[in-house]
């Protein structure tokens, strides 16, 4: 049995019939560019979150360099993050000529640690990107905190964490500004590249609508620098109609993890520590493993497709390595020497779940 690790075209036959008709209506409209279908895309984001403003750009990598740039970081301002994420962060803080500062996460969560935020945050500490991973929201209580008490904003990046939640409050509402990536595979995917950025602030929202297209006011008339950060009316459309089922297709996931959790209990793995008063959405299913090489090569010799999330902590990356500024990452690159990700995306059927679970149990190393 072959088991991929995601697979959006099982998403999209899933909705064929509704993208279809909505894809062949916008080709039929005549308008591809910042029309009607992101303007309702916005307006339907925006409320599902429960946010003033939702501002659709073309990557998520962009959502986050925007968003510091829409609160004025750039050359010489430090932006604090981890380094166990996705390298798109400190490329979208390099992006503004900001200073990224990495920091370690928290054990078993896999998020920011906010109190080696609060040890490493200077006079020229002008933001902090905290990451929601695999799904999970970061420490909100400490995140609230941080923001209160040095008046430094912080941004969500809720790239993984689309519905998910904190206390009963949707990711995303809680930062000055939060970013979404769209990308295929994502809890909420285009069948391309787009991103998304909310916030409660309509003044931030609207410099966002400048900043996305050449500082535009109006055509052709720029009132500050800005860059060519547009989503297309096709993937509007698309995202339009997965944003309708979101809410189901997190449901399946958090079945599929609840199954995996099931299947795999007594065996030398470990998972993510689920974060009190949070709704986890399941955007990866994460185990750790002290032999996760060998358990990563048996899957794959049995037709069972896995990832690493991530392989190379940022620092540690050739394009980085000794040049960003740290604090002690311990964790991180011990992490990243044992994390696994198995199979997750809600087309999975039971049966492959089943076949995953009986395969990682026939592991010899487990026997």
């Amino acid at each position: 049995m072959h088991v991929p690790l995601a697979s959006p075209v099982d998403s999209y036959l899933a909705h064929k019939e509704e993208i279809d008709v909505a894809v062949m209506e916008t080709l039929g409209c005549g308008d591809y560019i910042l029309g009607r279908q992101v303007d309702h895309l916005e307006s339907e984001f925006a409320a599902y979150l429960g946010v003033r403003s939702a501002v659709s750009v073309s990557s998520g990598t962009d959502a986050l360099a925007l968003s510091l740039r829409a609160l004025n970081v750039g050359p010489g301002d430090e932006v604090i993050t981890v380094s166990h994420t996705a390298v798109a962060v400190v490329s979208a803080i390099e992006q503004v000529g900001a200073i990224p500062i990495l920091v370690d996460i928290e054990r078993g969560f896999y998020t920011i640690d906010f109190r080696k935020v609060f040890e490493v945050t200077t006079a020229n500490t002008a933001a902090v990107i905290a990451v929601h991973l695999y799904g999970q929201s970061v420490d909100m209580e400490s995140a609230k905190r941080y923001q209160k008490e040095t008046e430094i904003p912080v941004i969500e990046d809720c790239s993984q964490a689309h519905g998910a939640s904190w206390m009963g409050q949707k990711l995303g509402t809680f930062g000055v500004l939060s970013a979404f990536s769209c990308y295929p595979t994502k809890n909420l995917g285009a069948f391309g590249d787009a991103g998304l950025i909310t916030t409660q602030d309509q003044s931030l929202g609207e410099r966002l609508r400048r900043l996305r297209q050449y500082g535009w006011i109006e055509k052709q008339r720029s009132l500050e620098p800005g860059v060519n950060s547009r989503m297309d009316e096709l993937q509007a459309a698309v995202l339009r109609v997965q944003l309708r089922t979101l809410d189901r297709r997190n449901s399946r996931r958090q079945e599929i993890a609840a199954r995996y959790l099931s299947g795999l209990s007594g065996l030398p793995l470990t998972f993510q520590t689920i974060r009190p008063r949070s709704e986890h959405v399941y955007h990866l299913f994460v185990c750790e493993c002290a032999v996760r090489d060998e358990l990563r090569n048996f899957l794959s010799q049995n037709d069972v497709q896995t990832g690493i999330h991530y392989p190379l902590p940022i620092h540690q990356q050739p394009a980085y390595q000794g040049r960003l500024r740290t604090s002690s990452l311990s964790y991180t690159e011990g992490v990243a020497k044992r994390v696994l990700s198995l199979p997750m995306f809600p087309e999975i059927t039971d049966s492959q779940i089943d076949y995953v679970v009986d395969t990682i149990r026939r592991f010899p190393a487990f026997n």
